[in-house]
């Protein structure tokens, strides 16, 4: 079982129907909204600020969610996918967006609707990226504009690929398929 662990007087909300894996961790004042995945190994560590997750996000394996103490927050929009190992710390992530493995997003840093932080990518502190936009290196830059109507199609579909994985795990189906 995930654990779960109040901090400060403040208790984590779980959404329904939300995956949270055995060795997911989720303290203080954080709040996760309906249909999400949290997956294994991955902290979302609400005890200095606050941690805000929309409805149908899927945080991977091995990621990790901190702020800053009194000075910034987490908030994170509806359909978003965060990939393996991502650290986000006191960021703002925009609906639909995507944010690729091993990314790392600062302080202040807005990721608009519908972008994509590419694999690796550390986006600076008080960085705005560009709704509809790919950015990517270190420190990220601005690389092209994307259709907002592909994008929202690729990350709604990682993000529903995501609750259909979960859904395998709160089922406990670990029969192979034939």
């Amino acid at each position: 079982m995930a654990i779960i662990r109040p901090v400060r007087g403040f208790t984590p909300v779980i959404g329904k129907d939300t995956f949270l894996a055995e060795t997911a961790v989720v303290i203080g004042d954080v709040v996760i909204g309906d249909g999400c995945s949290i997956w294994y190994g991955t902290v979302l560590r609400g005890d200095v600020n606050s941690i805000r997750i929309g409805n149908g996000v899927n945080i991977q394996d091995g990621s990790v969610l901190h702020t800053l103490y009194e000075k910034s927050v987490i908030e994170i929009g509806d359909d978003v996918s965060v990939g393996h190992n991502v650290t986000i710390h006191g960021a703002k992530i925009c609906d639909g967006a995507l944010i690729g493995m091993g990314a790392v997003v600062l302080d202040h840093a807005v990721v608009g609707e519908g972008a994509i932080i590419a694999a690796g990518s550390v986006v600076l502190g008080n960085t705005q990226v560009e709704p509809g936009s790919i950015y990517a290196g270190v420190p990220a830059k601005f690389v092209k504009r994307v259709e907002p109507a592909q994008a929202k199609e690729i990350n709604q579909k990682i993000a529903r690929n995501y609750h259909l994985y979960a859904s395998w795990y709160e089922n406990n189906d670990n029969q192979s398929e034939t």
